[in-house]
């Protein structure tokens, strides 16, 4: 019997991912939203020369200078997504609605009595900096490849014997306590489910997935998200002759995420177990929690050297978290024609894997002008700088480690970074400092800064009311050469899917009202954003391609600000 390895082929002579995390997996801790006041978000989130406004603690914290009146306020926001998947022609949606508190915060202001120095301001606000919360599937037709070849190219790579995935009395693959080379769990996951076959000397074999000659099928997607960083911020700042404004920022951050997804493939005349069948069907679900609390700081000034006119310029320190996870993968496997057991398999016997390790996001800069007008109209605009690429990886102890359950080491294989001691097998050993350093470069291959444009104007009407407008567009922050699949993207663990985000656009409006110290500002913000999906990394060097699926994003918020400044 005869078989290829497409889109597998070049994976046949590279090992598996020796880090505990992704470079997929720090974008997606690292994304940021359009997220405030109603008054923030209807302009666009141009407020960067603006300030007065209690979103603007979050993004140039010289804002806060800007406020005369103390204030407080609250922000709710109504979030309609619609994801739509289209391969091939074949095209479908998702709906998701989420009910989301925006903001939520006060300015104190003191009076200080002097023309050089007129106030000293004070501000705490808690910011939903970002929202996880998406859900997206799709049916990828005519596949020309499975991911169980995929699989079978890795166990290929590191060349496994039978012996390093098969689970005995006195063995267990998934956390090997001999000191030996502990596997990548997805292999194991796919030789358990009947996914991956052997051929050959059991001690020299060569692994075969379900996808032959003749063989043809199709594969469907689901992947749910949810989660969000939470910001809470303590800000002070003030002004100089009411011309420089200044502030800064100490962040406190709190990062949840949650992701659930399946891959399933449907295939006719597969290989199972050295026989060609008429039918396998199988999927592949995962499941992967993080949390993670850090701090970062910020730093701004907005200056005025006329009325009409304002100049503003902040800076973001990465945000350093300490983060916690948790991943388990199951496949279920059904073959009509005849009777395989066992018919699912899941990783580690049951029992969840677990991570601990540091991180940092990406550093941001910011530079903004704001126009007024005749006192009635605002003219403002933001550029944003965000250097993807700056994401790191980091041990939390980089030295010492000792063996002992799971410990996180068991995610894929960190052998290659890890020296045992004199104390032979199962005793202590010592890490690298350099265990992240493949996946720190993998971030400098895949990712590039990413440029953000906001465009924001609003008209005073009366006194009492205004109206607003906005534009924000947000460049990819992936490579070409990874959108283009001229990369091999690693992940780690079971699931070797993972979506590249492209452009991103909003475009926003709103209205405000206030009379004496209490306002009420309503926005509607619409984003539209154009990302890949991809079951598993192409072969650069095949023109058989992964499975994939264009995404389009959509979502449409209705934001309700109300606040009161006395």
């Amino acid at each position: 019997m005869k078989k290829h390895i497409a889109a597998a082929a070049a994976l046949l002579t590279l090992p598996l991912v020796a880090s505990a995390q992704g470079a997929t997996d720090g974008y997606n801790f690292s994304q940021t939203d359009l997220k405030g006041t109603a008054r923030f978000m209807s302009m666009g989130g141009a407020f960067g020369a603006l300030g007065g406004d209690l979103s603007t603690l979050s993004q140039n914290p010289a804002g806060i200078g800007v406020y005369r009146h103390s204030e407080i306020g609250f922000t709710v926001d109504l979030d309609c997504q619609r994801a739509t998947s289209n391969s091939s022609g074949l095209t479908v949606g998702q709906n998701q609605t989420k009910f989301l508190l925006n903001n939520i915060g006060g300015v104190a202001t003191w009076r200080l009595g002097s023309s050089a120095i007129p106030n000293f301001n004070l501000g705490f606000t808690y910011n939903k900096a970002a929202s996880f919360n998406r859900r997206y599937r799709g049916s990828i037709g005519n596949l020309q490849t499975s991911m169980s070849n995929y699989v079978a190219g890795l166990a290929n790579g590191s060349e496994y014997t039978v012996g390093d995935l098969t689970s005995t009395s006195d063995y267990n693959p998934y956390n090997p306590q001999d000191g030996g080379i502990a596997p990548g769990w997805l292999p194991i996951l796919g030789y358990d489910s009947y996914l991956i076959t052997p051929s050959g000397n059991p001690d020299y074999p060569v692994w075969d997935g379900q996808f032959g000659n003749g063989t043809s099928g199709s594969g469907t997607f689901d992947v749910t998200e949810s989660g969000g960083v939470n910001e809470y911020n303590i800000a002070l700042g003030g002004n100089i002759n009411n011309i420089v404004f200044w502030g800064m920022d100490f962040g406190i951050i709190n990062m949840n995420y949650s992701q659930s997804t399946m891959w399933s493939e449907s295939l006719d005349n597969a290989y199972v177990n050295g026989e060609e069948i008429a039918n396998s069907t199988w999927t592949l679900g995962n499941g992967y929690t993080a949390s993670a609390n850090g701090f970062n700081y910020k730093l701004g000034v907005i200056v005025k050297p006329i009325q009409e006119l304002r100049l503003g310029f902040a800076f973001h320190t990465p945000t350093w978290y300490s983060v916690s996870e948790s991943y388990q993968g199951r496949i279920n496997f059904n073959d009509p024609s005849r009777d395989f057991a066992p018919a699912s398999a899941i990783t580690n016997n049951g029992n969840p894997g677990y991570n601990n390790y540091n991180f940092q996001t990406p550093w941001r800069f910011m530079f903004s002008a704001a126009g007024v007008i005749a006192n009635r109209l605002i003219l403002s605009a933001d550029f944003e700088w965000e250097a993807f690429n700056t994401m790191n990886f980091s041990d939390q102890n980089p030295y010492v480690y000792d063996w002992g359950y799971d410990n996180g080491w068991g995610y894929d294989d960190w052998w290659s970074w890890y020296r045992p001691t004199a104390e032979g097998q199962g005793g202590a050993a010592t890490r690298s400092p350099e265990s992240f350093a493949n996946t720190n470069q993998d971030i400098e291959q895949y990712y590039q800064t990413s440029y953000n444009l906001r465009i924001g104007a609003e008209f005073r009407v009366t006194d009492n009311f205004s109206v607003r407008a906005g534009y924000n567009y947000v460049s990819s922050p992936v490579r070409a050469s990874a959108r283009n699949n001229a990369e091999t993207i690693y992940t780690v663990g079971t699931n070797p899917a993972y979506r590249f985000d492209n452009t991103t656009n909003y475009v926003t409006c709103g209205l405000g009202y206030k009379t004496g110290g209490f306002y009420v500002d309503l926005a509607y913000i619409y984003k539209h954003k154009e990302a890949e999906y991809h079951a598993f990394t192409p072969d650069p060097t095949s023109s058989i391609q992964s499975p994939s699926s264009k995404l389009s994003l959509n979502n449409n918020q209705i934001v309700l600000s109300m606040g009161f400044k006395f």
